[in-house]
């Protein structure tokens, strides 16, 4: 028998080293070893990329929101998981919100796996969630296997997943700090946000000052402070404030365990692009000025950020009221699961980014704050999930031959720079079929 069951070669290897040529050898599904481009290496099977082709440890996205069950006619575990292999991503984590039921129990999470295990074409994973009304009993979901709990500061959208006030926010912070779990944080202040101008009609402009970059920054502020007071691990979702960085940089400083992660939309498109009554821009946070998205940048380039992660939060296309363009009455929600990597990689590589960093953002630095060691690097010993990335390749994004649910994003009629051309799963091609994995927190 072969000592490799594949090799894949390639004249440009993205590695925890840099980019390298590379021979990246592969056995039961995991990476055997990383040798040279001409090593000498006994597989059944060996594969050269093309010269114009890079290969990248598959991307791990911890922030979709799959809706299933309970709002499959949103999006769904098949659509949304051939969705992330087409993208790019092999690994992905599962929003304990939109599903009905949501995820904030262990029969929650039960139902939530058996909708999700016949139809996975990619390794998929939960987080569960930190609501009022399961305060007190998160240790059973806890050790179900979720990856963390969820929280939102302010309401969340949907009424049953409700959100944290501040004492139950100090509630929270201290079941999971002794659970040595992960919250993970939905940062706007309910307050703040109250006593800004109602979102209402076409005006983006008017949309923008309802979500006002204050209520995040406070928010942060907040959370970080409870945060060291019960020496919890907490992680900010989809930042969109650039201003809240310092706050950030403090609380390191200061020895607290917190991560961020941004999001492709609010590194691509400003507010100044985007015209009054396209709600398919509408997200919450809302993407901000030009300055600010410059801000999140230097956030990445100076490691503040850990994490580039889609929040992909689709609907039906009638709930984005495009009929009226009513900013108020929208969903708010981007769809760009697919897309994630090519609208990165042109922003990055026109600010001067390598695809080393771009590896770190999508795959590295989302696995490390999932605590996924198998996952997000061409490594010895990781899992064998890669990707065939045409790192120069062009294409303008047709909506209809996007594979999540719905045609309805920002990014249709947009011209993106880089191309998914295969996507391995544990050594093996993903194809017609599914054949992802479900994955559990790693028990201590």
């Amino acid at each position: 028998m072969a000592e490799y069951e594949l090799v894949v070669r390639a004249r440009r290897v993205v590695t925890g080293g840099g980019v390298r040529p590379a021979s990246v050898a592969v056995r039961d599904g995991r990476i055997a070893a990383v040798a040279g481009f001409g090593a000498a290496l006994d597989a059944a099977r060996a594969e050269e990329l093309p010269a114009g082709q890079v290969l990248l440890p598959g991307l791990v996205d911890t922030h979709v929101h799959v809706n299933q069950p309970g709002r499959t006619g949103w999006e769904g575990f098949a659509t949304a998981t051939q969705a992330a292999a087409a993208g790019g991503v092999t690994t992905l984590i599962d929003m304990p919100l939109n599903s009905r039921p949501p995820t904030v129990s262990a029969a929650a999470l039960r139902a939530k796996r058996a909708a999700a295990r016949p139809r996975v074409w990619v390794d998929t994973g939960f987080w569960g969630g930190a609501v009022p009304g399961n305060l007190g009993t998160l240790a059973g979901l806890h050790g179900a296997g979720v990856f963390g709990f969820k929280a939102f500061l302010a309401d969340s959208g949907v009424p049953e997943f409700g959100w944290l006030r501040p004492a139950e926010l100090d509630a929270a912070l201290a079941e999971v700090a002794a659970l040595d779990a992960l919250l993970i944080v939905h940062a706007e202040d309910a307050g703040l946000l109250a006593a800004a101008p109602a979102a209402g009609g076409r005006s983006y402009r008017d949309f923008l000052a309802s979500r006002p970059a204050a209520a995040e920054d406070a928010a942060i502020s907040a959370l970080l402070a409870a945060a060291g007071r019960h020496r919890a691990r907490v992680h900010i979702l989809h930042l969109a404030s650039a201003a809240a960085l310092p706050l950030i940089a403090a609380a390191r400083s200061a020895g607290a365990a917190v991560t961020a992660e941004t999001c492709p939309h609010y590194l691509t498109f400003c507010a100044e692009q985007v015209p009054d009554g396209a709600t398919e821009y509408k997200c919450c946070p809302p993407i901000r000025a030009a300055a600010n998205r410059d801000g999140l940048w230097a956030g990445l380039a100076g490691g503040l950020i850990d994490a580039v992660v889609s929040d992909h939060s689709p609907c039906p296309p009638a709930l984005k009221q495009r009929a009226s363009g009513d900013f108020g009455a929208a969903w708010g929600g981007i769809s760009s699961l697919q897309l994630g990597l090519p609208a990165v990689w042109t922003q990055a590589r026109a600010r001067g980014h390598g695809l080393a960093e771009v590896v770190r953002w999508m795959a590295t630095g989302p696995a490390a704050v999932a605590g996924l060691a198998g996952k997000g690097a061409i490594a010895a010993g990781r899992d064998a999930d890669l990707v065939a990335f045409d790192d120069a390749a062009s294409f303008t994004v047709d909506p209809a031959r996007l594979r999540h649910r719905h045609p309805v994003t920002p990014y249709a009629g947009r011209t993106l720079t880089g191309a998914v051309r295969r996507c391995w799963l544990r050594g093996a091609e993903i194809g017609a079929a599914p054949a992802g994995r479900l994955l559990a927190r790693e028990q201590a």
